[in-house]
Parts: C-alpha cells; structure tokens; sequence
C-alpha cells in the first residue's frame, strides 16, 4: 500500500484474486486503474475523488492474447499499442487494431489499455475541465450540478461516448467476462452500454472487467473502422464508425455498422436481414 501525500492510497495487487478482495474491502471509495490515461486527467480535474486507487498493471494475467479455433481472448491489460501493431491482430482483426491504432497518440496508445478503453469515462465540453473553470459554470448533470448545458431541459446527462474500440466489438460479436466477490459474468456488448452519460456502462463499483472475448470471424467477414476528429493524433472522436458483413463472390451480406461518439452510448444501425445488400 503507498499513500499519495493526502490524496488517495495506491494498492498494487499482483493477482486478480487480490484486487477482487480489495474491491470487497474498499466498496465504492476505490477506484480501479489500468492504463491510468482516463482516470488521472479525472482525478485531477476533480471529477472523482477516490480513498483508494487500485492499480491492476502488475496482474500479468490480464495481458495475456489468445487466438482459439472459436474465439478470440483479449486480457483488458493488453496495450492499445500492442493490438494496433501486431501482425496478427491486424491479420485476423483488423478493424479492431485500426481502432486501437487511432486512439489518442503513441505514448498514450503505449500506457491505455483494451479493457481501460472500453470503460472509458464518457466525456463533455462542460465537464472535461478544471473544477475552477467548471464551479464557475454553476457545474452540470454529471457532476456536482442539477441541470444540463447541451440540453438545458434535459434530466439526463448527454456526454458522449468516446472509446474507439467499442462501435468495433460490438460489429464484433464481443463479450466481457467480468469478475466481482461473487463470481463471474459474461456481459455482451450489446447490454454492456446504457444511455446515461453520467455513468453509461453497468459494471458495479466491485467488479472488474478481466478479458474481451470474440467469436472467431469466419472466412467471409470483413470488417472496418473510421474516425472523425479535429486532428490525426490525440483528438477524443467527433464520430466514429464500425462496420462488418459478409463478402462472398463479391456480393456483400449481412451488414452490421455501429457509430459512436454522438450520444453516450454506442448506436447500432439495425442490422440488414440476411441477404445480398
């Protein structure tokens, strides 16, 4: 355990097992950390106050990648930069190494995470700032506030979802396993986001997510990712877009295409039935 001067303690735990215990232990005053590239900038900006931070880098477990005859295993510790340039992810996976290769820029890409990714903390022009700047604002939805700055009528908090890697797990198939004192889950993707800017996923305060599983594309699935942004490097996306289908002698079925970054969920156009497009 090391305390950061008055701020918050730091637990290292070395196994997966530890850090669900810790989970147990602290509750709703700690907060996990993988990369860190999301959660510090929050902490310092003062949108989390955590007790206690605990850090997950020295569980090697969770780093691990597996390609099987029927899935695909992907530890959540596994680096943004290891998944955009390895030969193999780009080979079997491709939409998801471009994903992972346009989040941020290298030495972000080389610290975030594929699990910190897909919690990633929606985000706001009215809430990704300094607490000066927004106590100055009269504060928002999402935090400290009581009304909304985009939708000044709204009751729901509008801040956007911004994790590249998940409009591509989602085309994908994927699903989470996530580990908590009482046991393991499976959670798809599809269920895995909600429509609430606030907090738009549905992991409890002591769980964890440990692996990102995909069923193994099949011969004919091709697949594909673009982003949006200000600039070519470090811009968060002003929308982004994942698509997969089916090609058989050059005749395209079975369509998927999720956007993201315009809402605070991930939005998937409804799927075309079976059939050439």
């Amino acid at each position: 355990m090391l305390r950061i001067a008055d701020t918050f303690i730091v637990e290292n735990p070395k196994t997966i097992d530890a850090a669900i215990e810790l989970l147990a232990h602290y509750g709703e005053s700690a907060r996990v950390i993988a990369g860190g590239t999301d959660l510090l900038p929050n902490i310092k900006h003062g949108l989390h106050a955590p007790e206690v931070v605990i850090n997950l880098k020295a569980i090697a477990g969770l780093r691990e990648i597996e390609f099987g005859d029927a899935e695909y295993r992907l530890g959540a510790l596994v680096p943004l930069h290891t998944l955009a340039t390895s030969s193999e992810v780009r080979g079997k996976l491709p939409s998801l190494a471009k994903a992972a290769g346009e989040v941020a820029g290298p030495q972000l890409r080389r610290m975030g995470t594929l699990g910190g990714n897909v919690c990633l903390d929606t985000r706001c022009v009215y809430i990704n700032q300094t607490h000066f700047w927004r106590k100055a604002l009269g504060y928002c939805l999402k935090k400290d506030g009581s009304s909304c700055h985009v939708v000044t009528v709204g009751k729901r908090c509008v801040a956007a979802a911004s994790n590249d890697t998940a409009p591509v797990l989602m085309t994908l198939g994927a699903h989470l396993e996530v580990l908590s004192p009482r046991g393991m889950r499976t959670v798809p993707l599809d269920s895995f986001y909600v429509n609430d800017g606030a907090k738009n996923n549905s992991l409890e305060a002591d769980e964890v997510v440990t692996q990102v599983v995909i069923p193994k594309p099949s011969a004919t699935r091709k697949m594909a990712f673009q982003k949006l942004r200000v600039r070519g490097a470090i811009d968060f996306p002003m929308l982004n877009m994942a698509l997969a289908f089916d090609e058989t002698d050059g005749v395209a079925t079975n369509l998927d295409v999720v956007f993201s970054a315009i809402a605070a969920q991930p939005r998937r156009i409804k799927r075309l039935p079976e059939g050439p497009l």
